[in-house]
């Protein structure tokens, strides 16, 4: 029985094909990692109502919401570096590339966007829609084209401002590479356009405002230059696994928002720097190989439709906990009860994030299409 669901799970949620894809076997694994992170978020705030303020539990809470809000940043590091990668590396035909982008985003986006839909007539108390027709349908047009992410708009779905920040990134850089023939010129040439690039993002982010996490993109820009040359020095597991570990640990410094927002993004970026091109350079790595473990793997795999899905799975579960065990009826286990459903919830949200990778995500923006 056992063989066989094994055999079941790698045919359905097996994406790597071996040969030129072992370097990718780790990126799979850090999508499952990036998006456990951002579970992380969504759980302490929905969970957090059981804990006591100023119990040690809450301050190891309030340590995992701020860590798993750099989930993002990873998934947009990773981004920067496959799409420039994919770009750089030979021309493509913009309409055809905008289709697979797409393609990739809007099936499974979609699917969820009218479940929230559905879900807000339904529940008109936790509908986020304007109750006036014109404002209603503005607001959903600007969820659905994916706008909400440079806005003080609030999302219907709360994650999708990323989203926004993908798309963005998605139309620009082809245009960066072709107005500035990027494919003709040298590397050093390269990173010293896109260090420029850097400095005035961060300089005008800094003193005007803006989404200066767009900045993580230009870090896996330069992870994807790094790795194609053969001049850059690899670090080893070690130090990479530090890197991650210290970026991480840093989000926790007290003084961290207190210091520009540009030094504590490039502490960020430096640090997934370091430990994405430890992982994709030297894939036989310790370091790697624990990232390509494969139920972290799958996971990453479907990490998509569990980025869009989770926090709906996880709000019901939540509604319902609350309906069964009230916070007043917890008291004082509130910490242990916040320990004891990390677990099962999470488990339970992966049932209709992969229900959602297998009948839309894997066969719509997965599949090869002719």
């Amino acid at each position: 029985m056992m063989a066989n669901l094994g055999t079941w799970l790698r045919n359905h949620f097996e994406l790597s094909r071996g040969g030129d894809a072992h370097n990718m076997r780790p990126m799979e694994g850090m999508r499952g990692f990036a998006v456990f992170l951002v579970f992380l978020v969504h759980y302490v705030t929905l969970l957090g109502l059981w804990l006591e303020p100023q119990s040690n539990i809450a301050a190891v809470a309030d340590a995992l919401h701020t860590i798993g809000n750099v989930g993002v940043d990873l998934f947009f590091v990773l981004s920067g570096y496959l799409i420039y990668g994919s770009l750089i590396r030979r021309p493509q035909h913009f309409g055809r590339y905008m289709r697979r982008r797409f393609t990739r985003i809007y099936p499974t986006f979609t699917v969820v966007f009218l479940l929230y839909l559905v879900l807000s007539f339904a529940f008109p108390q936790e509908s986020k829609i304007p109750p006036s027709a014109v404002d209603g349908a503005i607001y959903l047009a600007q969820n659905f084209f994916l706008l909400c992410g440079f806005s003080a708009i609030p999302p219907m779905i709360t994650v999708a401002w990323t989203l926004t920040y993908e798309m963005f990134y998605y139309l620009v850089i082809p245009a960066i590479i072709g107005l500035f023939a990027l494919r003709t010129r040298s590397r050093k040439w390269r990173l010293l356009f896109f260090s420029l690039v850097l400095v005035l993002m961060l300089t005008g982010f800094s003193l005007f405002g803006g989404p200066i996490r767009l900045v993580m993109f230009i870090a896996g820009i330069f992870l994807q230059e790094a790795i194609a040359s053969e001049s850059v020095p690899i670090p080893g597991s070690g130090i990479a696994a530090v890197a991650l570990a210290g970026t991480l640990l840093s989000m926790l410094l007290p003084n961290l928002m207190t210091v520009p927002a540009a030094l504590a993004i490039m502490l960020l970026a430096t640090g997934f720097f370091v430990f994405c091109l430890a992982c994709f350079a030297a894939p036989h790595g310790w370091l790697a190989r624990l990232f390509a473990w494969t139920p972290l793997r799958w996971f990453g795999n479907m990490s998509y439709s569990y980025y869009l899905m989770h926090g709906l799975a996880l709000k019901a579960s939540v509604l319902v906990l609350s309906k069964l065990l009230p916070v007043s009826s917890i008291g004082s286990e509130g910490g242990l009860f916040f320990l004891a459903m990390l677990l099962p919830l999470f488990l339970l949200t992966l049932i209709p994030s992969a229900i959602l990778f297998l009948t839309v995500e894997r066969p719509w923006s997965l599949a090869p299409h002719s």
